[in-house]
């Protein structure tokens, strides 16, 4: 075969690794794997708990547990943190990343609950629409919609939309996902309690359950390790009593 026709298939070939090289680029991808852990916790946790879910925030089970998670952690607020962290199922849900990194940039600002809350409550109303509302959820490109966000909670947009782009963000969101496989998080929403998996339904009364044997069992260690201190001092200072 000749040279000339070697050089066609060759500039064939850069064309199409151009244009897959391009499309990796999209908004909705992850481009970074270095970062840190994400911190969003809330809640003062004087009984020592602490409840983790791995969320996505294009997930409709996600949107139909988030009423309920809520809900507990403004009843246990004294008692418990809870903790939020992006497992989002690039695979399933397409604007999943970029629902996470709207959040992520949010809270380079500030404001990571309230845009955590008000995506979560979008995916409940475009799937309780039956999926006909455009918001989020169903956009071909989500950013506009985020940007309507942003301006609503009164954040800086211009700050919002580097954020949002930044190798800092897509480092957070792939260091939670590193962190969730790690554990064997393979579904969404995941949730953990004092580092425990556990399995629960959308269901109020069954988070308030195993809280509530949570706490009681923090409770009894407590109780049991001041006894044992107690018990420890009088002992020690029985010998001195006798000496004297």
């Amino acid at each position: 075969m000749s040279k000339q026709f070697w050089a066609v298939i060759i500039a064939v070939f850069l064309v199409f690794v151009a244009i897959f090289a391009f499309g990796q680029k999209s908004t909705n991808t992850p481009t970074n794997s270095n970062g840190k852990l994400s911190q969003h916790i809330e809640g003062l946790g004087q009984a020592h708990i602490t409840l983790v879910e791995y969320g996505d925030y294009q997930c409709p089970y996600c949107g139909e547990y988030f009423p309920v998670v809520k809900q507990i952690a403004a009843e246990y607020n004294n008692q418990m943190t809870f903790q939020f962290r992006n497992f989002p199922l690039t695979s399933l849900h397409p604007n999943a990343f970029a629902g996470a990194r709207a959040a992520e940039a949010a809270a380079l600002q500030g404001k990571f609950w309230q845009m955590h809350d008000l995506l979560y409550e979008q995916n409940g109303e475009y799937y309780q629409s039956n999926e006909t509302l455009s918001n989020w959820i169903g956009a071909s490109n989500p950013q506009p919609f985020f940007d309507q966000y942003a301006t609503q909670l009164g954040l800086n947009l211009t700050k919002f939309n580097q954020d949002y782009a930044s190798n800092e963000v897509n480092g957070t969101i792939n260091a939670d996902l590193a962190e969730g496989n790690k554990l064997g998080v393979d579904a969404t929403p995941t949730f953990f309690l004092n580092g425990k998996q556990i399995s629960v339904g959308i269901d109020v009364a069954q988070f308030q359950s195993v809280i509530n044997a949570a706490i009681a069992k923090q409770a009894g260690k407590a109780t049991s390790t001041s006894t044992t201190s107690a018990g420890t001092t009088s002992q020690t200072k029985a010998p001195a009593a006798k000496s004297q």
